[in-house]
């Protein structure tokens, strides 16, 4: 746990590599820090410590209300500070795609290179339908999000206790229309019991992460992405239902330098048979 200067406190895990190169994994929404050993192993076989944060109101981490995107960098700042450490990579998925960004436009000194896995647009970036291609669940979240919060809390708060009730063998089905094929056959043993695992850490004590991540999302993200100036991958795949493909398309036209990484038939969540990949890609941009 560190306790940042505002006395919040921010819990995170080292996995991997204690003693190697710090690559600070930003989780999705909802999630947690929860033990991965598949990836831990990854990136231990690389000698990098696997540094995964709770954002504010996920598991232990105190909640931040109002907090924009770029606010989670001073949060990664001070783990990194906890730790002893100065500079790092970083690998966000999902909702962890946009911080991951905001760590590489705001912690241009720390931050070496940055990746996004299947990764949120801006939600009125110029010339992306956002929705166009979503699935329908994701689509009445943001509507809900968009009309304030007596109208996500209730939301988030029924399917925050679907997932406290789903076993292992029931994930893929309870993604519902998010799940492509792809993820559905992908959301199976080890990946499902740690998906599941961090969906409902970051849930415990109550939805205000998820509630702030959300609206977090549907704001201005408090950085631009003009600002960024270290290297920066962007890895994503058709068959995305949860965040569409033309999301990858637009970050990859749109975050300066970027490279494209972008699969046919790959979805949200079977593009992590990729991460091996990634943290090769992502050590070689940051020249370690």
């Amino acid at each position: 746990m560190a306790t940042l200067p505002d006395g919040r406190e921010v819990e995170y895990l080292v996995e991997g590599d204690p003693e190697g190169f710090p690559l600070v994994f930003h989780h999705g929404t909802p999630g947690a820090a929860v033990p991965y050993p598949r990836v831990a192993r990854a990136a231990a076989d690389r000698g990098l410590a696997l540094v995964v944060a709770s954002r504010p109101g996920y598991g232990a981490s105190t909640a931040l209300p109002n907090r924009t995107i770029g606010d989670i960098a001073q949060d990664i700042a001070g783990v990194l500070d906890d730790m002893g450490c100065q500079e790092f990579i970083t690998l966000g998925w999902s909702g962890g795609g946009p911080h991951a960004l905001a760590c590489a436009a705001t912690l241009p000194d720390r931050c070496r290179a940055a990746a996004v896995g299947a990764g949120v647009a801006p939600f009125r970036a110029d010339g992306l339908n956002f929705f166009e291609g979503m699935g329908q669940d994701n689509i009445v979240e943001y509507t809900a999000a968009l009309a304030g919060r007596h109208a996500l809390r209730p939301l988030l708060e029924s399917e925050a206790a679907k997932f406290d009730a789903v076993s292992i063998e029931q994930v893929a089905d309870a993604l519902g229309d998010l799940a492509s094929p792809a993820d559905k056959a992908y959301a199976t043993g080890e990946f499902a019991s740690r998906l599941l695992a961090s969906i409902n850490r970051g849930l415990t004590h109550g939805v205000d992460g998820w509630l702030d991540d959300d609206f977090a999302f549907t704001q201005h993200w408090g950085f631009d992405l003009a600002d960024i100036t270290v290297p920066v991958s962007i890895w994503h795949g058709t068959a995305d239902w949860t965040i569409p493909f033309a999301h990858g398309k637009w970050l990859a036209a749109h975050v300066p330098g970027a490279v494209a990484h972008l699969y046919d038939n790959e979805g949200h969540l079977s593009l992590w048979s990729e991460v091996e990949v990634i943290f090769d890609d992502l050590i070689n941009q940051a020249g370690l």
